[in-house]
């Protein structure tokens, strides 16, 4: 097929005339596309730009922002009415939130199964609503209001990158974050790979843009070069093959035109060229530029490996009903490992090991089938769509193909500002046309299909919920920055216990604080399954001591040793290099096991 000539400057351009917005219907006021570009920059930008954080969770605000945003969004955009056309990742959803109750009644504590459980009803709107905006009379317009938000998300954090990089002395922790890896440009979230992907996908909006003729090319190419030039900046490997899959889609879509095809495989030169200036840079200025360090790693998976190997044994212990939704980190924490990394994580950094690992081999695969049923169906519309709303789907499923690569080597979709556009771009993908539900829904029907009212009230439960989330996170954080005036430490922790979302936090502050617990049994139950880490590992191997679990306690003594945390070397003091065998008048933490437990037995009383 010849390449489809490039489209003119228009506000939009598909054959019918889109340029009034939709009827206002009661409850669900379809804004003009100025006020639904000015929320997608809200939404898409101010998660990535606040640099703000209160203990005991550093994304916890960037998260609940991400919530109340896109739910405006949902709310700006109007969508329709839609059949089950995202069928399949609803029913993932489903299964996952399945997964989720089940653990709960087993072990996992009510305010993490509840905060699980909210994300995914946020993400189930966020992809109906996305096949909604597909489905509705301003489909081509709403995805370019979309992409506006990650173009001024992508122009922002380019900024951002360069004054962590460049000018780091300017970075104040309040306004820009200070990185924490010399040399790499981290953002807002302070993580170099979220970063990366925020970039990413900014490079795919402009293409869209550029495509749906509302941008021009000179332009495009100015912010293509430079966004990926801030990739460079992050020395992110997932940004890298990124880049490459950039170039992949310019090769393999014949349908772009030939000035967006050219931009798309330019930018491996780019990319390259840039690497090669900051590298001279850095020589001749013996400034750290983070590429650099990174090439000289002799750990190219950076632990991942290493976690990877352990669960696939975690996986062949498992192999039916894995360890529970939640319960990696416990499970993985507690299972012997004699080389395992000396970091703690609560995540296999791998979307398929991590459902495998935590649902058990048949409810995985049937999870992933699901989803990767929605990405072929997804692909499928995409290419099947006429020029513009074509053009729009194909850039959606190139951003949840984006994602989804950065999945399989991190958890990005663990992060609301990275789930929820990431729900939306795919529900729209998957929508195809004609296929709105209701009395007016699709083609030839007495008039363009009507607002769903539902997603109003829906968006603003969600809105709702995030706002009070942000109030309910506020008695944890009370713990851990007390306010001039503030209660004894005491009542602050008990007033954290009571919180809906973030009760462990407030119950591992009860438990490493030294002070007389009305029920430390309760609190040891709940914080476990949250993210072991060398103080809570010596608390409940103390109190396990202290009532008279004694094996146990040395069990997880031994495997704390294996971590091999500096911070653990007071509690070892008194031991010798190895820990020996059980004898009179010895610390618990220096003698060995009588057996090694499994690791659902630390959680029997």
């Amino acid at each position: 097929m010849p390449p489809v000539p490039r489209p003119r400057l228009h506000p939009v351009t598909s054959s019918a005339p889109l340029a009034a917005p939709p009827a206002a219907l009661p409850g669900l006021p379809a804004l003009p596309i100025g006020w639904v570009i000015a929320v997608a920059v809200a939404a898409a930008a101010a998660p990535s730009l606040l640099a703000y954080n209160v203990s005991p969770s550093p994304t916890f605000l960037n998260q609940a922002l991400a919530f109340a945003l896109w739910a405006a969004f949902v709310m700006a955009t109007a969508p329709v009415a839609t059949r089950w056309a995202p069928g399949p990742v609803y029913g993932a959803l489903a299964l996952l939130a399945a997964a989720v109750g089940w653990s709960w009644l087993q072990a996992l504590p009510a305010s993490l199964a509840l905060s699980a459980l909210g994300t995914m009803a946020a993400a189930a709107l966020l992809v109906a609503a996305g096949a909604g905006a597909r489905a509705s009379g301003r489909a081509e317009a709403l995805f370019a209001a979309f992409c506006w938000g990650w173009v001024a998300a992508g122009v922002i954090n380019i900024v951002i990158a360069c004054v962590q990089v460049f000018a780091p002395g300017w970075t104040d922790g309040v306004w820009i974050a200070t990185s924490g890896f010399p040399g790499r440009a981290v953002g807002n979230l302070r993580q170099p790979n979220h970063l990366s992907s925020l970039l990413m996908w900014s490079c795919v909006a402009v293409l869209g843009l550029l495509e749906l003729g509302r941008l021009r090319r000179v332009a495009a190419a100015l912010l293509l070069a430079g966004l990926v030039f801030a990739v460079v900046l992050t020395a992110s490997r997932t940004g890298l093959v990124s880049v490459l899959l950039l170039a992949a889609w310019g090769l393999a879509d014949r349908r772009l035109s030939r000035p967006a095809r050219l931009l798309l495989l330019a930018a491996p030169v780019v990319y390259a060229l840039a690497w090669a200036g900051l590298d001279l840079w850095a020589a001749h200025t013996h400034h750290p530029f983070g590429g650099a360090e990174r090439l000289e790693q002799t750990d190219i998976s950076s632990s991942r490996f290493a976690i990877w190997r352990d669960t696939l044994a975690l996986i062949r212990r498992y192999p039916l009903a894995g360890v529970g939704w939640g319960e990696f980190n416990l499970a993985w924490t507690l299972t012997p490992s004699p080389h395992r990394p000396v970091a703690f994580f609560d995540h296999t950094h791998n979307l398929v090991l991590q459902f495998a690992v935590e649902l058990g081999l048949p409810l995985a695969a049937l999870v992933v089938g699901l989803l990767i049923w929605g990405l072929a169906r997804g692909a499928r519309n995409a290419w099947r769509a006429p020029a513009g709303t074509g053009v729009a789907q194909r850039c959606a499923m190139v951003m949840v193909a984006m994602i989804g690569l950065h999945s399989l080597l991190e958890y990005p979709l663990w992060y609301s500002y990275f789930l929820l556009p990431t729900a939306w771009a795919w529900g729209y993908a998957l929508q195809g046309s004609g296929e709105a539900a209701g009395p007016q829904a699709g083609a030839g029907r007495a008039g363009p299909a009507r607002p769903a009212p539902a997603f109003h009230f829906a968006a603003v439960l969600l809105l709702l919920g995030a706002a009070y989330s942000v109030a309910d996170y506020a008695r944890v954080a009370a713990i851990f920055s007390a306010a001039p005036g503030a209660p004894p430490l005491e009542q602050r922790i008990a007033a954290g216990q009571r919180s809906v979302f973030f009760a462990h936090h407030a119950d591992y502050a009860a438990v490493t604080s030294d002070l007389p617990l009305a029920d430390p049994a309760h609190a040891f139950d709940r914080v476990v399954h949250y993210l072991m880490d060398t103080r809570l590992m010596i608390a409940w191997a103390e109190w396990l001591d202290a009532r008279g679990h004694v094996d146990a306690a040395r069990d997880l003594a031994a495997r704390l040793r294996e971590f091999r945390k500096p911070e653990a070397a007071e509690f070892f003091a008194a031991c010798p290099d190895a820990a020996g065998p059980i004898a009179p008048g010895r610390p618990f933490q220096c003698e060995q096991p009588r057996r090694t437990l499994d690791w659902r037995e630390f959680l029997k009383d």
